[in-house]
């Protein structure tokens, strides 16, 4: 099946993009593997003809509206976010109503009518710095996470109202999961994704105990993971990460705060899904040129910030 997936890639002039969350086994037949900005900026970048989106489906969204000209599949249409399904274009508008004037912050997490409505987008790695690039005094609406809202509204100390949405597994990771995960491995760093429930609680828990915390985007955690001294890791995010990190770091351990933290979206995408999205051309993501033409600007602000 891999031998078949690569000669059709070559045949097909094709790049596989994969997220930091899939299977194993889809993450290893990728050409790359990151975050949610590295492989906006990886599609951004690729001279391939087709572009194959191990990912969810707002990520594919968002590299067919980077690069309109190319053919963008993603293996299984049904790999949502329950994130992105937290707010839609006309909820936005209503909000963007009552606060006119207001500076709109979406996160990558959203479909592209939403980002069509947004004036930047942004990810988990770059969230503080777009907020920092907006006037101060500038009303903010930040969206779809409320928790990496919280975060990102700490660390900026900006005027900032916060869409109340989550995703289903950060949300579920909680300051005794922390407590109980930091206890069993004293020596270990503690990485967290700043969509975590826990998140609020961690920033002040790293001020009265004694545990080296990181709260970093996935991409962030990879890098971290081969900085630093530490020989051991308590990660907070999807457990698909994990499969890189050890990859990457064979002489180090990597323990999950919760072994139930899987994204089910994420998982629907399997080797057999992708060599038949090759083979068949199957599953090819469309967004209206309109929308894409204005999701593209707060898409492109993201990634001159970056």
């Amino acid at each position: 099946m891999i031998d078949e997936i690569l000669r059709l890639k070559g045949e097909r002039n094709a790049v596989i993009l994969a997220h930091n969350y899939q299977l194993p086994e889809v993450q290893d037949i990728a050409d790359f593997v990151g975050d949610s900005l590295g492989l906006s900026q990886q599609a951004a970048k690729t001279k391939a003809d087709v572009i194959v989106f191990c990912g969810v489906h707002f990520m594919a969204e968002t590299a067919k509206i980077i690069c309109p000209e190319k053919t963008v599949l993603i293996p299984d249409m049904k790999a949502g976010c329950s994130l992105a399904d937290e707010i839609n274009a006309t909820q936005l508008r209503a909000w963007k109503e009552e606060h006119p004037g207001a500076v709109v912050v979406s996160y990558v997490n959203t479909t592209a009518e939403v980002k069509a409505e947004s004036d930047y987008c942004c990810t988990s790695s770059n969230a503080v710095k777009i907020v920092q690039s907006i006037p101060k005094g500038k009303e903010i609406l930040f969206l779809p996470d409320m928790f990496l809202g919280a975060y990102v509204k700490e660390q900026t100390q900006r005027d900032i109202h916060i869409w109340p949405g989550e995703c289903h597994v950060h949300a579920k990771f909680s300051p005794k999961d922390i407590t109980d995960s930091m206890a069993k491995y004293p020596r270990a760093e503690l990485l967290v994704h700043p969509e975590c429930g826990c998140t609020t609680n961690c920033m002040y828990l790293s001020k009265t105990f004694p545990v080296k915390m990181h709260i970093l985007s996935t991409e962030g955690m990879i890098r971290r993971a081969k900085e630093s001294q530490t020989k051991e890791f308590v990660i907070a995010t999807e457990n698909g990460i994990m499969h890189r990190m050890k990859k990457e770091n064979s002489e180090k351990k990597f323990y999950p705060v919760s072994e139930d933290a899987v994204c089910r979206y994420m998982k629907m995408i399997t080797l057999g899904k992708v060599l038949n999205s090759l083979k068949n051309m199957e599953h090819e993501v469309v967004v209206p040129e309109e929308t894409a033409a204005k999701a593209k600007k707060s898409i492109q602000r993201m990634l001159e910030i970056v």
